[in-house]
């Protein structure tokens, strides 16, 4: 308990006092007066914290009394360590306590010897307890300062798992129910039996892929998000799904082939699904483009749709600003928005290292 410790350490400190002064007393000394004036100079500590410059006035006036009464009396021990704590708790005023400890050193020379006392013993017993105070002081700010700096990063890594997962969920589970939609639409308005049963089996394979994707993001989430999830050879797997008769997708890859790092793999497919995904959502659209060409320095990827022209939203939906986060994060460019000659385009160029392209 709070209060227990500190009688302890008022009892201890006394006790100490006392002690040291019995053992190097070379006269005898009067041990009631003795306790006394230990009990007395110690109790201040009980309000160090809340009142600390004050505490170590009140020890300091006691230590004067007593060892004016008491030859070479230890008392002045706590006053020390009471200018130490004052300093300790009261950052913004280490001259004041500097210069009350200065005058209190050079009062208990002038009532033990009659006269100043040295420059050493002035250094030790005045200066030595507040600069232990102001050191002590430093290093708890230093380690507050660093707690903090800890818990923030500690935020700012949950806060970008949030996004991570929010975004995910959007691009992924977002994508499926979208296609799942289009296919159970497809399946209602199918003429034969053979049609009804294959847009079924699409949703079906959907279902799947979503519950799959679902449960790869729970699995994975103190990973890193780029060890998982499909890249660029699973576009025309997407393309095959978001297609219908009322619109076609074509896919084109041109320039170099070779193995893109996975970040850039992933979030190639990412904004190619996103983009398809809004195709089917938001356009009338018959006819969709998808156009990677790749070359020593990135990818580039364009998605342009025939689309009906619509005036740009004032501000951009959660899937535009996801396209934008990742591509951003990569060091990659962005844009989305109308063509001059109709239909929709978004373009991305993600390069192939940082600071690259």
């Amino acid at each position: 308990m709070p209060w227990l410790r500190e009688l302890l350490l008022v009892a201890g400190a006394a006790t100490v006092a006392a002690l040291l002064t019995v053992l190097e007393g070379s006269v005898p000394i009067d041990v009631p007066l003795l306790i006394v004036f230990s009990a007395g100079v110690s109790l201040p500590l009980l309000l160090r914290r809340a009142v600390p410059l004050t505490a170590a006035l009140t020890s300091a006036v006691i230590a004067l009394a007593g060892m004016a009464q008491l030859h070479r009396w230890e008392g002045m021990l706590v006053t020390m360590g009471l200018f130490c704590a004052a300093v300790y708790h009261r950052p913004r005023r280490p001259g004041l306590v500097l210069a009350v400890s200065t005058c209190w050193v050079a009062g208990t020379g002038t009532v033990i010897g009659g006269d100043v006392p040295a420059l050493a013993n002035m250094v030790i017993m005045s200066v030595a307890p507040v600069a232990t105070g102001y050191a002590l002081r430093l290093h708890r700010d230093r380690a507050e300062q660093a707690l903090r700096l800890r818990r923030a990063e500690a935020e700012r890594v949950l806060a970008e798992e949030r996004t991570w997962l929010a975004r995910n969920v959007h691009d992924s589970v977002g994508h499926h129910l979208t296609a799942i939609r289009l296919q159970a639409a497809a399946a209602r308005r199918a003429r034969s039996h053979v049609s009804a049963t294959k847009a079924l089996t699409v949703i079906s394979d959907l279902s799947l892929s979503a519950l799959t994707e679902v449960r790869d993001l729970l699995r994975t989430l103190s990973e890193h998000p780029a060890a998982l999830q499909p890249g660029t050879a699973d576009l025309e797997r997407l393309a095959g799904q978001l297609a219908s008769a009322d619109r076609t997708i074509t896919m084109r890859r041109t320039g170099t082939e070779g193995v893109l790092p996975p970040a850039v793999d992933h979030t190639a497919y990412r904004v190619v699904q996103e983009a398809l995904t809004n195709v089917v959502r938001h356009s009338t659209a018959t006819a969709v483009s998808v156009h990677l060409r790749q070359d020593d320095r990135g990818l580039r990827i364009e998605v342009l749709d025939n689309g009906a022209t619509a005036h740009p939203p004032e501000v951009e939906g959660q899937g535009i600003r996801g396209m934008r986060e990742r591509v951003r994060l990569l060091d990659g460019t962005l844009s989305a928005g109308p063509t001059a000659t109709g239909g929709w385009r978004v373009r991305a160029d993600l390069p192939r290292e940082r600071n690259v392209w």
